[in-house]
């Protein structure tokens, strides 16, 4: 079963995230996770609010995405993101394959 981080993020200084966004791809990778949606319009369709940003990376399990999360990889890149951009993530188990 995949596992899933999305991450709804509003960018508030874009040179400070800009670090962090080039800096992330690299641990993402050494985790075998691969972009799904990275930025690109986003367009609400129906309830409140304004989409800022939308990232969703597919790992192979759940527990894989989760070990990118606690990673001294990701670890180490996670304060670029600090006063350049307000973060939600999310962990999402995937659907069973089909039978």
């Amino acid at each position: 079963m995949r596992g899933y981080v999305i991450a709804e993020i509003t960018v508030t200084d874009p040179a400070r995230f800009e670090r962090y966004r080039q800096a992330v791809p690299a641990t993402i990778a050494a985790y075998g996770g691969r972009y799904l949606v990275r930025g690109g319009r986003v367009e609400a369709v129906e309830g409140e609010g304004t989409p800022g940003r939308l990232v969703i990376v597919e790992f192979d399990s759940p527990e894989q995405a989760r070990r990118w999360l606690e990673s001294p990889e990701y670890r180490e890149v996670r304060p670029l993101r600090e006063n350049a951009a307000e973060f939600r993530m999310l962990l999402v188990e995937g659907v069973p394959a089909a039978v």
